[in-house]
């Protein structure tokens, strides 16, 4: 598994990714990223990831 998809199930890269992509094409047009809906999303992820790997170094 990527080093970017640790900790992560399928159903949840899928919806993510569905997510973003109509964000990308709907959503709003420009924004500061504290605010973009997109960064925020890519934030969380990563938030999600370092989780992730911090249990699987502690286990």
């Amino acid at each position: 598994m990527s080093d970017k998809n640790a900790g992560l199930s399928l159903a949840y890269r899928f919806r993510w990714r569905l997510t973003w992509l109509l964000l990308h094409v709907a959503g709003p047009a420009t924004l500061p990223d504290h605010l973009d809906p997109r960064r925020r999303m890519e934030r969380e992820r990563a938030a999600r990831v370092a989780r992730a790997r911090a249990t699987h170094q502690v286990a």
